[in-house]
């Protein structure tokens, strides 16, 4: 993030230290759904490594998409979805 990363896909939660570097560099993680490869993979027009090549499928990669069907988990302000929406349904 500190050299230019916008934006991360994934399906879980982010460590705090990440959760901070987002906020720090304005960043922001997407949350996909677990399952629905064939569907997200529809969605990508472009995908080019941009680094780590090496480390196959966990490369970095710049994504050209189309109605990507994400939400935005961790944005660049500190929110927390995941976190957000333990709270809202927590029985008191």
């Amino acid at each position: 993030m500190e050299i230019g990363l916008k934006g991360m896909i994934g399906k879980g939660l982010r460590a705090q230290p990440v959760k901070d570097a987002m906020k720090k560099y304005k960043a922001v993680y997407f949350g996909a759904t677990g399952g629905a490869a064939a569907l997200i993979a529809q969605r990508i027009k472009k995908a080019q490594v941009i680094a780590y090549e090496e480390l196959g499928a966990e490369a970095l990669r710049e994504l050209q998409v189309e109605n990507l069907p994400v939400i935005v988990v961790n944005d660049m302000y500190g929110g927390d979805a995941y976190e957000d929406g333990k709270k809202q349904w927590a029985k008191k």
